[in-house]
């Protein structure tokens, strides 16, 4: 039984009043009462008899861990029951001992994350002397937990070959798991964590750390902090029917332990590696289209051992261990664009009389719909409106631009300057296609470092702490209508994870634990000038007056964005960005675990403070869409929107997620 209690998985802003130091003093209050702590470990249960079946009680019952020599014990119930929890994940020799009867021993057990496992002893009678020793493990039958559950251990983990190392991809190998994930390269909230577990979406999920979460609440179902899988002891996906103390989460719980030191020294490197030199080219790509470029590496090291000064400290090698990983992953993943059509730059002066262009003869437009101020332009150039019927164009006074060509005058500055600025790529094969590439690079810095001590046979504590920093490229703007690489952005992600875990035995029978876990990240996403572009600020030439509905600030001077329909569909954005992100996870957790006869009762609470800081969505820079709404012939006219030669455009701006139409612009004068 698990009596839980929290704030639950969305405390925001809410509780942005409280300050950390109510919180420090809430940490206090609960180590003070309590002087223990929480970890995801195992459990060992048992009954012991006799020859003849009947229960034994008051038999010593101890378990020695193997790595780091620490003993564990517990004494049998009346029932000839005993529980042994919270033991931390290993191998153990289990030893029962009892006054008439022989030592009954089992050795080389193995403890997984999470395990509730059962070792029954029948006692022989005999001297004390004598032990009876069992040296293989039998397979055993979980009978203890309905939990559907499926672990993962490091040896496995070292070995088994996951697209990048990805956590993600580790979590997809359990029954029931349904993946979309498509990443190379093992990274946090900006990596693709898109797994559901038995139907529940990604949202879901959960992952905790050494018994702290790991979780972005607002990242979608992934991790703040993606641990290279080297540094992990075990990994076990909970998908169904787990206990109340993992009660956070209704879909997938992914449960992952670090490893930690022993009492010998132990080091170990890595590199892995792919690149698209290995692979064999597509038989369906042609071979005159490029192929993206993929270089991953993921290498590393860690170190792991006792804490000992010779005979002056830990002379056993039995008190404090520590783990320390480092580990670099890095990738460049090459796109390829697919044969979008851009406009032509022989164009951008407006002559369109150039051989070979399929455009239909350009029209003037009619007077009646065009302001007086445009009328004196068209008469400064020397080019004649076209005629009105009843307030309303006419088609059959239609007037042509002289041999299909704009005079220079007539078309928009700010147009001209952006154009020359280089906000569409020039095309790379006929019929003005782009086919380019663009190479979005990510790099990944990861250190971990652990420290286990124990005090006394009683009480012990362990924690660890980690640093990740992230810069992930991305070709085109992310989370945009951008279909050409000449904006990218840059997904800047520093995670930090902090876990402090104590347990202690008030007897044998009852045991407590207390859990300070944190868990928290920034994210800076970045535009960056791609392919062409030079700069994201407003070109010199441009004028800016009047063009933006709104007059608040425009981030980085930002070029607005462009899309354009009709012939080419291009579409320049740089959307949202910058954008920034900060989110802090503090928890508190108690657990108390009570042995009574053949019973276990566990109760406990937990407190979570989830503070999360970000900035508005807003495409504050504004945006023009060249959609042909005001023009009269579209199938005249709509190819000219496409040149940023249209005779009227809309004009918006974005704040919010909204959209917000402002006035008519005549795209040919500016005015």
């Amino acid at each position: 039984m698990h009596l839980f209690s929290s704030c639950g998985r969305s405390v925001f802003t809410a509780l942005k009043h409280v300050r950390l130091h109510h919180l420090a003093v809430l940490f206090l209050s609960v180590v003070a009462l309590s002087f223990t702590v929480k970890a995801q470990d195992a459990t060992i249960v048992g009954t012991i008899t006799d020859p003849s079946g009947a229960a034994v009680p008051n038999v010593k019952v101890t378990a020695t861990s193997i790595e780091t020599g620490l003993v564990s014990s517990g004494v049998t119930s009346d029932s000839g029951t005993y529980v042994l929890p919270e033991l931390k994940i290993g191998h153990y020799d289990i030893r029962a001992e009892a006054a008439g009867f022989k030592v009954a021993e089992q050795k080389g057990l193995q403890l997984q994350v999470g395990d509730r496992t059962r070792i029954d002893f029948q006692m022989q009678l005999g001297g004390a002397q004598e032990t009876v020793t069992v040296e293989a493990n039998e397979v055993r039958v979980q009978t203890d937990s309905g939990e559907q559950s499926n672990v993962i251990t490091g040896q496995q983990m070292s070995q088994i070959a996951v697209n990048g190392r990805s956590i993600y991809q580790l979590a997809a190998l359990a029954p029931g798991a349904s993946s979309q994930v498509n990443g190379y390269v093992n990274t946090p909230v900006g990596g693709d964590a898109s797994v559901e577990f038995n139907g529940l979406r990604q949202n879901h999920n959960i992952y905790l750390l050494d018994g702290g979460e790991d979780d972005d609440r607002g990242g979608a179902g992934g991790m703040s902090i993606a641990p290279s899988t080297d540094a992990i002891a075990e990994f076990r996906q909970l998908t169904s029917n787990y206990s109340a103390d993992y009660g956070l989460s209704s879909g997938g719980t992914m449960t992952m332990v670090l490893k930690s030191g022993s009492s010998t020294l132990h080091a170990s490197a890595w590199e892995f590696n792919r690149n698209d030199a290995f692979d064999a080219r597509n038989p369906f790509t042609p071979v005159t289209q490029p192929t993206a470029e993929l270089r991953l590496n993921v290498f590393g090291f860690n170190v792991g051992g006792p804490v000992t000064l010779g005979k002056f400290y830990n002379r056993d090698r039995k008190k404090t261990f520590f783990f320390y990983n480092m580990e670099w992953r890095r990738l460049i993943q090459g796109s390829v664009n697919n044969s979008q059509t851009v406009p032509d730059p022989a164009t951008y002066d407006g002559n369109f009389s150039a051989a070979g262009l399929a455009v239909a003869k350009l029209h003037a437009p009619a007077v009646c719909t065009v302001s007086p101020a445009i009328q004196a332009q068209f008469a400064t150039a020397g080019q004649a409106l076209s005629g009105c019927t009843g307030g309303k164009a006419d088609p059959t006074l239609e007037v042509p631009f002289n041999n299909n060509i704009i005079p220079t005058s007539l078309l928009s500055p700010n147009a001209q300057a952006l154009l020359a600025a280089g906000i569409f790529p020039a095309p790379t094969s006929a019929n003005n296609q782009f086919t380019g590439s663009a190479n979005a690079p990510t790099n990944l810095k990861e250190e971990i470092v652990r420290i286990d001590h124990n005090f006394s046979p009683k009480f012990s504590v362990f924690g660890h702490f980690i640093a990740e920093q992230v810069s992930q490229g991305f070709a085109i703007s992310q989370w945009s209508g951008a279909n050409v690489p000449t904006v990218g952005d840059t997904f800047g992600n520093p995670s930090y994870s902090a876990v402090v875990h104590t347990t202690y035995a008030i007897s044998p029978n009852l045991l407590n634990e207390v859990a300070f876990n944190y868990n928290g990240n920034r994210i800076n996403i970045v535009p960056f000038a791609g392919a062409g572009l030079s700069s994201l600020a407003i070109p010199s030439g441009y004028d800016a007056t009047n063009t933006r509905f709104f007059s608040g600030p425009n981030n980085l001077d930002r070029i607005p964005n462009i899309d354009l329909k009709g012939s080419t569909g291009t579409n320049f954005e740089i959307s949202s960005w910058p954008w920034h992100n900060k989110a802090d996870d503090y928890q508190i957790r108690d657990d108390l675990s009570w042995t009574k006869g053949a019973h276990q009762l566990k109760f406990g609470f937990s407190w979570a403070l989830y503070r999360k800081l970000q900035d508005l969505f807003g495409q504050t820079q504004g945006g023009f869409n060249f959609d042909g709404t005001f023009t009269p012939t579209t199938s005249r006219t709509s190819y000219l929107a496409t040149r940023s030669n249209i005779r009227n455009s809309r004009c918006r701006t974005r704040v919010s997620g909204t959209t917000y139409l402002g006035r008519r612009m005549s795209r040919i004068t500016g005015a």
